[in-house]
């Protein structure tokens, strides 16, 4: 079984880790159920996409639903990480991770949320699509998106420095797909064109910031694995 990240081997609050089998299984436990919510949020996206590729209603009911069972499993983690904390007291490199598990399962919890935010347009998808050209920006948006969030998951499975630095210093493909979106519906005019930008701005604003949410998964893990409060600046959004 691969170690959690930013797991030590030295002693911790005067006790080797390999003296306390059980605490070092609970992290290692704790990534793998991490790993299983960040497949669950993929899962639900790759719906979200279909949903706005077909306005399928009784998938967008399934995402709904799904994303019920991803807040409840983040409650669940949130707690175990708590329990952690109080119990054994890590510190070092196992500190960090327990810490960037937290700051992880929001971002996951957010990225459904927002997720949540286009499948809820199902209904609308004939304004959606009633201009070729932004719905053809939106689906490359989810796209962009989805990529840049299996990336995140990559890194954070791996765990992948490079990966994660590779996303920083990449620049979200999602953004500049959205500046083109807003360009183009403040451009809209006839009838219903206030209702199709409404509606395509929501979708729009809501895959870019998984984009970006994707981005703050990378700059945790960087913190997570090198140390440097440095990377944290990537999370102020």
């Amino acid at each position: 079984m691969t170690d959690a990240p930013g797991s030590t081997n030295g002693p911790e609050r005067g006790t080797p880790r390999a003296l306390r089998p059980g605490y070092a299984a609970e992290l290692d436990q704790l990534h793998l159920q991490v790993e299983l919510m960040a497949v669950r949020v993929d899962q639900n996206l790759e719906r979200t996409r279909t949903v706005l590729q077909t306005g399928d209603l009784a998938l967008a009911d399934q995402a709904i639903a799904a994303d019920d069972d991803i807040d409840a499993m983040s409650v669940s983690l949130t707690e175990r990480c708590y329990d952690l904390l109080a119990r054994e007291q890590p510190v070092a490199g196992d500190l960090r991770f327990v810490v960037s598990v937290l700051r992880v399962l929001g971002e996951f919890e957010r990225i459904g949320d927002l997720a949540l935010r286009v499948v809820k347009l199902a209904p609308d998808f004939a304004l959606l699509t009633r201009n070729a050209s932004t719905y053809d920006l939106l689906l490359a948006m989810a796209d962009a998106a989805i990529d840049r969030y299996r990336e995140a998951m990559r890194a954070w499975s791996g765990p992948s420095a490079e990966l994660a630095r590779h996303l920083l210093e990449t620049p979200s493909i999602a953004g500049h797909l959205e500046e083109r979106l807003t360009t183009e519906l403040v451009a809209l005019q006839g009838s219903g064109a206030a209702a199709v930008a409404i509606r395509t701005l929501v979708a729009g604003k809501s895959l870019e910031r998984i984009a970006d949410h994707a981005g703050i998964i990378g700059a945790r893990l960087l913190f997570l694995v090198t140390g440097d409060a440095g990377h944290l600046a990537h999370e102020v959004r």
